[in-house]
């Protein structure tokens, strides 16, 4: 079953890539597995995939003892808590939901064994809704600039989630932005794009999609 969503999602990817005129290597599948065991994200990694997304630290604190997977990335994707800073950089290999410069600050000063510097996203916020979180867009290329002063974290690039919407072509004007102002700022990663609309995010230049339904199916309520 799993393998089954897995190559639907990389016929998908393929497809996506080739109508933009990309090659598939440019794009990374970040498997979302907030809610499902640490057993689905090891068949996931037997089966070829290496990059994975959480949303919470202590909901993957509690999996990370039995996941030695060798070369496996580890993303936040999911607000992060600046309480919770230190664990999430000693945990993850990128945070992709940096919004502040407090929080970018408290990724730095981590106490970690880290030997390079952790890999940072800022999560941007396009839509007008209260509750989604990231950095308003006339304050991201102060927050990129003050990124580039802590030495202990490498800024590649912008996230955002656009809102909700059962056609995917909703999202492409916010793709659209996102592009643009990854462009401006001279970084090359842009994570945008869920299960339900990875393809559109694609043909607008994602280099990182998040997809999770497709892959495990719907998660328990």
């Amino acid at each position: 079953m799993l393998r089954d969503r897995i190559e639907k999602v990389e016929a998908r990817i393929r497809a996506a890539a080739s109508r933009a005129g990309r090659r598939r290597e440019e794009i990374a599948l970040v498997a979302v597995t907030k809610t499902f065991p640490a057993a689905a994200i090891a068949d996931a990694y037997a089966l070829g995939l290496r990059d994975f997304g959480e949303n919470y630290v202590q909901e993957f604190e509690a999996k990370a003892p039995v996941l030695p997977l060798p070369n496996a990335r580890f993303h936040l994707i999911g607000h992060l808590q600046a309480n919770k800073s230190n664990r999430a950089a000693e945990l993850f290999d990128v945070i992709q939901t940096v919004d502040s410069v407090r929080l970018a600050r408290r990724l730095n000063d981590a106490p970690t064994r880290r030997a390079q510097p952790l890999e940072v996203l800022i999560e941007v916020k396009l839509s007008g809704e209260s509750a989604k979180s990231g950095a308003e867009l006339e304050h991201v290329a102060a927050l990129a600039g003050a990124l580039a002063a802590f030495p202990n974290l490498r800024l590649t690039g912008l996230m955002t989630m656009p809102p909700w919407s059962d056609e995917p072509e909703n999202s492409r004007p916010f793709f659209r932005r996102l592009r643009a102002l990854a462009a401006s700022l001279r970084l090359p990663q842009l994570s945008m794009g869920m299960s339900h609309d990875f393809e559109v995010a694609i043909e607008e230049g994602a280099t990182l999609v998040r997809v999770g339904t497709a892959l495990f199916g719907s998660r328990e309520p």
